[in-house]
């Protein structure tokens, strides 16, 4: 569980191609403080597992349904991603309840910079429209933020300095390709009130 509050901007130090997987090498000396062999760590909102760890690097594996739903497998050496640690009980809830489970991918569609901060636009794809809504929460790229305005194929989010300085939302550009997590109480609640209601809460 996480909060989507990212700890660390990291880099992509190696990239080895498997046959139907990758396994990622990243630099995180904040997030791999105290790290163990089996701990999370989510990746631009990506849960992924800790294989190995040393020298304030960290190891991941990641198969092939992760590759298909996330743009992780757009990453090569050098780039630059968000880290966070899972939350631990008893800390503030500083953002939202984030799962690191990667709902689909958006695109950036444009940035309108203004004096203290940034509205970005992106395209949102049209099976998680339902639960986007105005003033409500969305994860892009592991970073927990408000939907400013939420269209059918679209929504907006403000960025203030601190994101744009601290994540890969102040380097992203128009036409790169961001993770996607939505509420998942919003997705729990469409499910108890859906056509088998009465099924479920028996």
């Amino acid at each position: 569980m996480f909060t989507g509050i990212v700890e660390e901007l990291g880099e992509v130090t190696a990239v080895e191609k498997l046959a139907d997987a990758s396994r990622f090498r990243l630099r995180g000396p904040l997030v791999t403080e105290g790290a163990k062999h089996g701990d999370s760590i989510a990746v631009n909102g990506v849960c992924l597992t800790v294989v190995e760890f040393g020298d304030g690097e960290f190891t991941a594996d990641v198969m092939e349904e992760t590759l298909k739903r996330s743009s992780l497998g757009a990453l090569e050496v050098g780039s630059r991603v968000n880290l966070e640690r899972p939350m631990a009980v008893g800390d503030r809830l500083g953002g939202h309840i984030v799962q690191g489970h990667v709902d689909g991918t958006g695109t950036i569609l444009d940035r309108t910079p203004s004096e203290n901060w940034e509205i970005v636009r992106i395209a949102l794809p049209a099976h998680l429209s339902r639960y986007v809504v105005e003033k409500g929460s969305i994860t892009v790229d592991g970073v927990s933020l408000t939907v400013v305005e939420a269209a059918d194929d679209w929504f907006t989010i403000s960025l203030i300095p601190t994101t744009l300085a601290l994540t890969t939302l102040g380097i992203k550009r128009s036409g790169d390709p961001v993770n996607l997590e939505v509420d998942v109480i919003a997705k729990y609640v469409e499910r108890l009130l859906g056509p088998n209601a009465k099924e479920n809460v028996k």
